[in-house]
Order: structure tokens, then C-alpha cells, then sequence
């Protein structure tokens, strides 16, 4: 990890900090910090106290709910379109769901204090975490409908075009048993509904690695919900 120069960064960016009048990103430069993050990483469990925010730039960061059972299920996933830690500029300071990398990578980390000051002030950056606030909020409410209404096949594509949308690579490093973590699923029933995606050449599966051949393929077998949150997150935030 290291601190970033009062140079713009010559890294991949975080589309939510990009959308700043250029001003407002620079003077936020020397509190941004480059950090790398590994699969499977926990950035923060339910109910601890939150010091940091990140703004991921090429890692995916998957908001999870664990039951007293042990079965978890992704409530939303957030990549270089958000900013993890929303909680922070809501009215708390503690975590309500675990945090975990679904997808390996960097991020800008802020500490939490210079986030509360910054949004207190205001103006353009209060305006852009307010906006993907609600952003996140409907791509919540619509998994939620998600895992509720839709087969396992429809809900695995849109998880797959939602990480595909926020990485740049046609490959994807998880295992199954990951992505049925996510999903809610067993695992026998993510395999069989990864089988059945293979089988018609949308993509492929080997050692945990998914890679997407036919991205029309699997917008052509998504339910309704992928498009609800894309064109959500693109009328609230803008294209990334």
C-alpha cells in the first residue's frame, strides 16, 4: 500500500471519484491510499466499528449476510462504480453486514474521519455518495426479489454480468463453492447451473476460473433484475 502523490493518479480509477469536479478529486488525493486486496479477504465482519472507506478500482467487494445457521447469501456487490462503507456518511459507524473480495485488486482507502468532513461540507462529494447510497439501495432491494422469485440460472448471470460490468477481463478467479456462498445455493446447484451455461459455449469453468465467452449469451438468459440495477446505477452515477 502506499500514499498517492498530489499528481492525479496514474492507476485505474474509481468511477465515483472520477465524477468530481477535478478541484474537489485533487484536493482529496493526499488523504487517498492504494491498497491491494486478496480473494476471499474480509474487510470488516457485521457490528465492528468502520475506520476506513474504500473506493474499490479493480476489486470487487460482495456485502454479505451471514444466518445463525451459517448460510450466507450477497446482499450487493460494489466494484469501481461505489465506495464501501456507506454506513459511515448514514448516520453510523458500525458495519451491518460482512465485507468480503469476491474479486482480487485495488482500491483507494480514505479514513473514515476525512469521509464524515468532506460529506459534512457539502457540495459536489456529498451529492456523489448520497447519489450511489440510493444506487446501492436498489441493487439491495432487487436481489432481494432476485433470490426470491428467479431460478438459480437467471440469478448466477446476473451476478455474472454485475462483476463483469466492474472488472476488465473476460476472466473471473472464484470456485464454486464461493459463488454458491454469494448466491445462497449449494453448491451441486451452482455446478449444474455453470454446467448448463458451458455446455451452450457462454462460458467456461476450470480450477476457478469462469471465463465469459458470449456476454449476449447470458444477457439473452437474465431475468428483468440485472437491467432494474444497471440502468439504476447509470441514471443515478452516469456510465462508467
Amino acid at each position: 500500500m502506499f500514499p498517492l502523490t498530489n499528481q492525479l493518479p496514474d492507476l485505474p480509477t474509481n468511477h465515483l471519484l472520477s465524477t468530481l469536479p477535478k478541484e474537489d478529486y485533487e484536493r482529496l488525493i493526499p488523504d487517498l491510499e492504494y491498497v491491494t486486496f486478496a480473494l476471499g479477504e474480509v474487510i470488516y465482519e457485521s457490528g465492528e466499528h468502520q475506520h476506513y472507506v474504500y473506493f474499490p478500482t479493480t476489486s470487487i467487494i460482495s456485502l454479505l449476510y451471514t444466518m445463525e445457521t451459517g448460510m450466507t447469501a450477497e446482499m450487493g456487490l460494489i466494484g469501481n462504480d461505489g465506495v464501501v462503507g456507506v454506513a459511515l456518511f448514514m448516520g453510523g459507524d458500525t458495519a451491518p453486514n460482512r465485507a468480503a473480495v469476491q474479486i482480487a485488486g485495488g482500491a483507494l482507502k480514505m479514513e473514515a474521519r476525512i469521509l464524515q468532513r468532506e460529506f459534512q461540507m457539502g457540495g459536489a462529494f456529498q451529492l456523489m455518495l448520497l447519489r450511489y447510497a440510493q444506487a446501492l439501495m436498489i441493487q439491495i432491494s432487487q436481489t432481494a426479489v432476485c433470490n426470491r422469485l428467479h431460478s438459480l440460472e437467471q440469478r448466477l448471470c446476473r451476478w455474472l454480468l454485475l462483476s463483469h460490468d466492474r472488472v476488465q477481463s473476460d476472466n473471473l478467479a472464484m470456485t464454486q463453492e464461493f459463488i454458491a456462498n454469494m448466491l445462497g445455493s449449494r453448491r451441486e446447484g451452482v455446478t449444474a447451473a455453470a454446467g448448463r451455461l458451458q455446455d451452450e459455449r457462454i462460458i467456461t469453468y476450470h480450477r476457478g476460473q469462469i471465463t465469459i465467452l458470449n456476454r449476449a449469451g447470458l444477457e439473452t438468459q437474465v431475468c428483468e433484475c440485472y437491467e432494474v440495477v444497471k440502468n439504476a446505477t447509470e441514471r443515478l452515477l452516469g456510465k462508467a
